[in-house]
C-alpha cells in the first residue's frame, strides 16, 4: 500500500517552529534530570519566598501565640492582651479587622472575651512541637515574624526530601510533574498560612523516606516529630502499625514511632487540658462553641455521619488534595500496569497512606 511521503513545511515560520520544537525536545531528553530538579527547586524557592513576604493572617495564629508565651503570661486576660496585640503589631490594619471583626460573630466575641478565648487553647495546646518552636525563636525575632519563619523554613525542608527522593530512585525527571502536583494541592497557600500543618507534612514526607530507605532510627524519630506538630497523625501511625503487623514487616523504626507517639498521645492531652476527639470535632465540624470549659456533647451517631459528609463534600467541592490523590492512585495504577511494581515495604506504606 503506497502512502504519501511526509510533507516538507515550505513555510519559513513553520521550518523555525518545527527545528526550534526538535531542538527543545532533544536537549530535554539529554538534561531532563538537572532541569527537573532545577525547575522544582525553583519553585520550592518561590513558594518559600512568598510564604515570608506575603504570608496569610489567619484566626488561627492568635490561640498559637498565646500558647507559646503562656508561661510568661499565666493570667488569660494578659495573655488575650499579649496574643492580639502582638498580632496588631505583625500584620496589616486591614488584616487585623479581619481577624477581629465579623460583625458579632466568633471573632468579634474571642477579642472582648478573655475567659472564653482561653479555654480554646487546649486545642491549640496539644500541638506541643510547634508553640515550643514558636516560643524558641520569639526571643530572636518578633512572633509573628517566627510563625513566618517556621512557613519558610518547612517550605524548604519539604523541598530538598522530595528532591533527595527522586534523586535516590533516578527520578529527577519526573520532578517537574511533582511540582506540577504540589501546585494543584494548594502547596502554596498551605506554605502561606501560619500553622503548624507543613512543618508536619515535611517532618512526615521525611520520616516516610526513611522508612522507604530502611533508616529505622531516622523513621522513627521524624514520624514521632511529625506527631509532635499535629497529633491527630496518631490515626495514620495506627493504621500503617497494624498493617505492618498483620503482614509481618520488619520495621522496628515506624512501629517505635507509633508506640512513642501512644503514649506521649494521652500525656500530652493530659497536660494541655485537650477537651476530647469528640467536643473538637463537634467544635470544628459541626458548631463553633465559644467556651470549652466543660463542654462535653453527648456522643450522636448521626451528628458524627451528618460531620463526615460534611466534611467530605467540602473536601471534595473545595479543596483540590481529593482530586491530586486519585490522580497520585491512578498513575501508581497506570505504572503497575507497565510493569513498574511497588516492593512489599513500599506497598504496605501506600496501602496505609490510602486508608
Amino acid at each position: 500500500m503506497l502512502t504519501r511521503p511526509p510533507t516538507v513545511p515550505t513555510n519559513p515560520l513553520d521550518r523555525l517552529t518545527g527545528a526550534g520544537l526538535a531542538w527543545g525536545e532533544g536537549t530535554y531528553a539529554r538534561f531532563a534530570a538537572p532541569i527537573g530538579a532545577i525547575a522544582l527547586a525553583l519553585y520550592i524557592l518561590l513558594t518559600a519566598a512568598t510564604a515570608w513576604i506575603m504570608p496569610d493572617a489567619n484566626w488561627d495564629m492568635l490561640p498559637y501565640l498565646a500558647v507559646a508565651e503562656e508561661g510568661t503570661y499565666p493570667d488569660p486576660q494578659a495573655l488575650h492582651d499579649y496574643a492580639y496585640s502582638t498580632v496588631k503589631a505583625g500584620v496589616s490594619a486591614a488584616d487585623y479587622k479581619t481577624l477581629t471583626d465579623d460583625g458579632g460573630g466568633f471573632r468579634s466575641h474571642m477579642a472582648e472575651n478573655a475567659a472564653d478565648f482561653h479555654s480554646l487553647l487546649g486545642m491549640y495546646r496539644i500541638k506541643f512541637l510547634y508553640a515550643e518552636i514558636l516560643s524558641g525563636l520569639s526571643h530572636v525575632v518578633s512572633p509573628v515574624e517566627a510563625m513566618r519563619l517556621v512557613s519558610v523554613v518547612s517550605v524548604l525542608l519539604f523541598g530538598v526530601i522530595t528532591l533527595i527522593w527522586l534523586r535516590s530512585e533516578g527520578a529527577l525527571a519526573l520532578a517537574p510533574i511533582v511540582g506540577a502536583g504540589l501546585i494543584m494541592a494548594d502547596f502554596g497557600d498551605a506554605a502561606r498560612a501560619s500553622t503548624p500543618d507543613l512543618l508536619c507534612a515535611a517532618l512526615f514526607l521525611g520520616g516516610l523516606f526513611a522508612y522507604v530507605r530502611r533508616r529505622e532510627a531516622a523513621t522513627a524519630i521524624l514520624l514521632f516529630l511529625a506527631f509532635m506538630a499535629r497529633p491527630d497523625n496518631i490515626v495514620f501511625l495506627a493504621i500503617f502499625a497494624m498493617l505492618l503487623i498483620a503482614y509481618r514487616q520488619k520495621a522496628w523504626g515506624a512501629l517505635a514511632g507509633f508506640a512513642a507517639s501512644f503514649i506521649a498521645y494521652f500525656a500530652i492531652s493530659h497536660w494541655a487540658q485537650h477537651p476530647g476527639w469528640w467536643p473538637h470535632l463537634w467544635f470544628s465540624t459541626i458548631e463553633q462553641h465559644y467556651n470549652m470549659d466543660g463542654f462535653e456533647p453527648p456522643f450522636s451517631l448521626a451528628a458524627y455521619l451528618r460531620a463526615f459528609a460534611v466534611s467530605l463534600l467540602r473536601a471534595v467541592t473545595m479543596n483540590s488534595w481529593v482530586g491530586v490523590s486519585v490522580l497520585a492512585l491512578a498513575g501508581w495504577f497506570a505504572l503497575g500496569r507497565a510493569g513498574f511494581r511497588l516492593d512489599r515495604r513500599a506497598g504496605i506504606l501506600l496501602a496505609a497512606l490510602v486508608l
